[in-house]
């Protein structure tokens, strides 16, 4: 069994003990769920492209910074020009929890992405009840109509989709509804990286398509070689959290990066 398949196994576990805890209507009559979402996609067309991401720990690389609120980190991101926030929610392999994003809502003004495995409809309801603007849906763990149904839900919460793709074999679960592609340099079943992974599946997917190039970004080289091949923004998150100061990291990558 690798990685993605005990997250999700995993997942299920935590999803039948949740739906027990907490009803559908329980998250219907919580504070955010009748909010306005932010838009990411016009976020990342009006700011620096990057969606900065909290992350505590992953199972590749253990424990990366456990010692930072995520209200100091996201706060820092959006002050320095982050386009988006990316908050880890899944708890026995990331560290992550809902109370990452709550805690942040009411203190930023730019979008928030829930990153975590959507497998179940009970979830989008969360994301919707936390505060979030954006859900992820990733290809590898989901069949191509539970990426349209759950496009459709998502929009029917007013929520935006990220799809993540990282094989030749996922581009069919694209489609036209589908609010932004994020293309994974990360192989999902061993965690290995390769950067020009993204280019070789970005150059088969239709021009128009709003694309997000996720993982192995370690420099402002890199950075800038994605950006001029077309990619609109950038999934970033252990280059910055690895600093004991991702905000400042964050801060000094934006100077050097982003030219006018």
């Amino acid at each position: 069994m690798n990685i993605l398949d005990k997250i999700i196994q995993r997942k299920k576990e935590e999803l039948e003990f949740l739906k027990a805890k907490i009803s559908l209507q329980q998250l219907k009559d919580s504070e955010y769920f009748g909010r306005t979402p932010f838009s990411l996609k016009k976020s990342l067309k009006n700011k620096s492209g990057i969606i900065a991401e909290f992350k505590r720990q992953s199972p590749s690389k253990g424990v990366i910074n456990d010692q930072v609120s995520p209200l100091e980190v996201a706060s820092a991101y959006e002050r320095s020009g982050a386009s988006g926030i990316s908050i880890l929610t899944d708890k026995d392999f990331f560290g992550g929890s809902f109370k990452d994003i709550i805690q942040i809502r009411d203190h930023i003004n730019i979008p928030i992405l829930r990153k975590d495995f959507m497998i179940d409809e009970y979830q989008f309801y969360e994301a919707k009840s936390i505060g979030a603007d954006v859900v992820l849906l990733i290809a590898a763990c989901l069949s191509v109509s539970q990426v349209r149904d759950f496009t459709d839900l998502a929009h029917q919460l007013n929520l935006e989709v990220l799809l993540e793709i990282h094989s030749e074999s996922e581009i069919k679960y694209y489609n036209t509804d589908v609010d932004m592609v994020g293309i994974n340099n990360r192989n999902l079943k061993n965690f290995d990286v390769n950067l020009d992974h993204s280019l070789q599946l970005k150059n088969q997917l239709p021009e128009n398509v709003l694309s997000i190039a996720e993982s192995g970004i370690y420099s402002v080289e890199d950075f800038k070689y994605l950006k001029e091949k077309g990619f609109d923004g950038f999934l970033m998150g252990e280059f910055f959290m690895k600093d004991q100061n991702p905000g400042k990291k964050f801060s000094e990558f934006i100077s050097k990066a982003i030219t006018v």
